[in-house]
């Protein structure tokens, strides 16, 4: 199904053809325009759209083997809600052609939900400093953590060196054992004489 089939199967509920085209473009412009902007579109029991960062990394080219550095980039991806996936399995069944297939949010839950949305941004804004301030005194006490047990792990090294040394030392202190080595009989050569 493209876009034009997309707003023929709408435009006997919406009104028409022209009003089902208007709201088939509002809807997909406001999706990709909350994406570009890093904010999550969710719509319940559809799926969620998302913009996802790629670090750079290296990916091989398939026809010459070469390696090849790729930047980092942001991509959309689309997650399927439950109901969805349910559907599409067909553990549920899809409703007839007059019912809708995905259920609709509860009235009042939009404003809610871009109200929720509005004052997280604003305390993420706002704890932003106090998080680089508690991340550098985890870092700082970190590094005083790895530093201390270090010393402890050399002390316990130097320990059983000590041992050893005094073990080498009694085997040094105990007379050697005698071995004797028999000796092959040495073969007679004699010389004839012409």
């Amino acid at each position: 199904m493209n876009k034009a089939q997309l707003v023929e199967a709408i435009a006997d509920k919406v009104g028409g053809r022209q009003q089902a085209a208007e709201a088939v473009d509002a809807v997909l412009d406001a999706i990709v325009r909350a994406v570009v902007g890093g904010d999550r579109v969710s719509v319940t029991g559809f799926g969620s759209f998302e913009k996802v960062e790629r670090p750079a990394r290296y990916a091989r080219n398939p026809q010459t083997g070469e390696r090849v550095r790729v930047k980092k980039t942001s991509v959309p991806r689309f997650r399927a809600g439950q109901g969805f996936k349910d559907l599409v399995s067909g553990s549920k069944k899809l409703p007839r052609g007059g019912e809708v297939a995905v259920k609709k949010a509860p009235k009042g839950s939009l404003q809610v939900a871009a109200k929720k949305a509005a004052a997280k941004k604003a305390t993420a804004k706002k704890a932003a400093p106090a998080k680089k301030a508690a991340a550098k005194k985890t870092t700082a006490k970190k590094a005083a953590a790895k530093k201390a047990p270090a010393k402890k792990a050399t002390a316990k090294k130097a320990a059983p060196a000590k041992k050893t040394t005094a073990k080498k030392a009694a085997a040094k202190k105990a007379p050697a054992r005698k071995t004797t080595a028999r000796k092959a009989p040495a073969k007679k050569t004699t010389a004839r004489k012409r």
